[in-house]
């Protein structure tokens, strides 16, 4: 669902440092900052989860606070997620270059939408000022419609 928290809204802002020794360290990437051994991620992770969970039973005031973060991080990446389909939604009539000035429904859903063709601006308007918006769509055209 998409209004809850991930992982990332959680652990956004956080940082950990964590200190092991390996007889054979294997690092992923060009800058080597990641340990690629799958044993010891394992026992990492496990150990690691382990100690939050009891930091955070022993101490509720940051727990609190991390959990308003990830919630405010879930409202900013849900924000994030509408303005680029806002702009994608837009950019996509650009491209088109769909002549004259298209008054676009608020139904994204295909099967309930529709579109009226009307010849110039003056017969647009009327049209528009008595459609339902929800679920019809005017385009203006210029000129005679063949």
């Amino acid at each position: 669902d998409k209004d809850r928290l991930s992982g990332e809204d959680t652990s956004e802002g956080l940082t950990a440092v964590i200190s092991i020794k390996h007889g054979d360290p294997q690092f992923e990437g060009q800058t080597k900052t990641k340990l690629g051994n799958s044993e010891v991620r394992q026992i990492v992770d496990r150990v690691f989860a382990e100690l939050f969970e009891r930091f955070l039973y022993e101490n509720p005031q940051v727990a609190r606070v991390i959990v308003e973060k990830g919630i405010m991080a879930s409202h900013a990446r849900i924000a994030a997620k509408k303005a680029r389909e806002v702009t994608r939604r837009k950019s996509a009539l650009d491209i088109s270059s769909l002549p004259g000035k298209l008054a676009d429904c608020s139904s994204k859903n295909p099967e309930e939408s529709e579109i009226f063709l009307v010849e110039g601006d003056s017969a647009g308007g009327s049209t528009k000022s008595g459609r339902y918006s929800r679920t019809q769509a005017i385009l203006p055209l210029r000129g005679k419609i063949l």
